[in-house]
């Protein structure tokens, strides 16, 4: 196996709200300097909140990369220093007004290695209660509860077309839903 490259520079070429992107400068384990363009992302939380009929709440919102409103698992990226246990009780309660009493790991997943450093944290939330926050001021979210039938469906048929809501959706399904 060769050995890792050798990072002979790195630059904040991008700072933004979310995310930097920087440039690097790479020795490859063979001697040739190679450059990577990293977008450099905090990571995030994705939920899969299981009411008490054993529906998945869901959310639609617009999305401006997509350029039209998609429905997903809600989610949220982490604040500074914030653990992925505390980011997943804050967003549920912005994104479907509900605390989940109950918090399962699922492991996560990288978003896109080759040019993001973002992590996602999967979880499933039971034992819901109501409990509302408010959420950022630019977000436009309704609730969508659907059984997994619905939501395997609404995988199959494009309606559910982000891989975040696809591998938690998936996922719960081979491990909590057999």
């Amino acid at each position: 196996m060769p050995e890792l490259p050798q990072l002979l520079s790195s630059e904040v070429v991008y700072s933004g709200r979310l995310f930097d992107v920087n440039l690097d400068t790479l020795r490859m384990h063979d001697g040739v300097i190679a450059r990577r363009e990293t977008l450099i992302h905090p990571g995030a939380v994705c939920m899969v909140p299981v009411d008490e009929d054993g529906r998945l709440l869901l959310v639609t919102q617009y999305r401006h990369a997509a350029g039209r409103r998609l429905l997903e698992l809600p989610a949220g990226t982490l604040e500074p220093g914030e653990e992925p246990a505390a980011a997943v009780e804050r967003e549920l309660q912005e994104e479907v007004d509900r605390h989940p009493g109950k918090v399962v790991s699922m492991g996560g997943f990288y978003v896109a290695p080759g040019y993001t450093s973002e992590y996602i944290h999967l979880f499933v939330c039971s034992d819901l209660r109501e409990s509302a926050m408010d959420g950022d001021e630019d977000e436009d979210i309704e609730v969508e509860a659907l059984t997994v039938d619905e939501a395997l469906a609404a995988i199959d048929e494009g309606r559910i077309c982000d891989a975040k809501s696809v591998i938690g959706i998936l996922r719960f399904v081979r491990s909590f839903n057999r």
